[in-house]
């Protein structure tokens, strides 16, 4: 942990030299893609994302997966699915026409399996963000995703806000306190500043945190030197005229999904921002198991942010 904070002392004038000034004021945020099963699931978060496009003057784009009809069953039963899935898709459309006629929005259903017809969307509706509605449970201190979600989360080129089972999800999001948390990898550069660009378009507070989860047996003695340290460094991240709010710096020891849990909690947070790297795998710059724990427990949604440089 010791090596993580001198190597951001060490690289700290080069990432304040990062010109920021565009992505604070704004996330650049003009496309935002929706997948949905038109389960209730999707259907819960479906107001959340339309709101979240509707604050920030970007398009919704609602995608459906449709697996390719199985024509060895009676006609009757892949026809009655296509009768199925239109309806749905019609429902949608008439809530967002109704409900959100002030943002660009339309439904879409492709063929093919969810990683294909996302794949597809994101890059032809230049996806700048990915709403996620998702369930999941609990085990082994790890959300259990389905595979479609789990995907999402490791291989998305953009950020992910993820609505997990015990999310708030008011249409009308009441977002007053934002809490971001890092172990000041690289990611932590693109998570802060989507960080501050919430704070900035909803006018909330801004609580950072850095978890110190282990230490070496002689750092013992220097505990508050590497408290104090990393509080500094929490502090560097958001340039002095970025928010109208003097952002809380918080430096606790624990269990990290279980810390950030607590502190959003206590904060009353209504957005967990989370740095991740792309990497072999598309491991976050917190374990894997640590982010599927706190998307599967937060009380709010989880934007996890990666790191494309990695």
């Amino acid at each position: 942990m010791r090596v993580l904070v001198r190597q951001a002392q060490a690289g700290e004038r080069e990432t304040m030299q990062t010109d920021r000034k565009e992505t604070l004021a704004t996330m650049g945020l003009k496309n935002v893609v929706f997948p949905t099963d038109f389960s209730r699931t999707a259907s819960g978060a479906l107001p959340f994302a339309a709101g979240l496009a509707s604050r920030f003057r970007a398009a919704l784009h609602v995608v459906n997966a449709a697996e390719p009809a199985n024509y060895s069953l009676p006609p009757e039963t892949w026809h009655l699915a296509d009768q199925t899935r239109e309806r749905e898709t019609k429902q949608v459309r008439t809530f967002l026409q109704t409900s959100f006629p002030e943002i660009e929005s339309e439904v879409q259903v492709w063929e093919g399996t969810v990683s294909q017809v996302l794949t597809s969307a994101i890059d032809r509706d230049h996806a700048d963000m990915i709403v996620l509605g998702t369930h999941g449970r609990t085990g082994v201190g790890k959300l259990l995703l389905g595979s479609a979600a789990e995907a999402i989360l490791r291989t998305a080129p953009c950020p992910v806000l993820t609505l997990g089972p015990h999310a708030r999800t008011e249409p009308e999001w009441q977002l007053h306190q934002i809490l971001y948390a890092t172990d000041f990898s690289p990611a932590s550069i693109e998570g802060v500043q989507y960080a501050i660009a919430f704070a900035q378009a909803y006018n909330a507070k801004l609580a950072l945190l850095h978890v110190i989860e282990t230490r070496e047996t002689d750092e013992l003695v220097h505990e508050a030197e590497l408290t104090d340290s990393s509080r500094r460094l929490l502090r560097k991240l958001v340039p002095e005229d970025a928010l109208p709010f003097e952002p809380r710096c918080e430096v606790i020891q624990g269990a990290a999904a279980d810390a950030i849990i607590e502190v959003a909690r206590r904060l009353s947070a209504g957005l967990i921002v989370l740095g991740a790297r792309r990497a072999s795998g598309a491991t976050s710059h917190l374990p894997v198991a640590t982010v599927h724990k706190v998307i599967a427990q937060a009380p709010c949604p989880v934007l996890t942010v990666r790191h494309m440089a990695s």
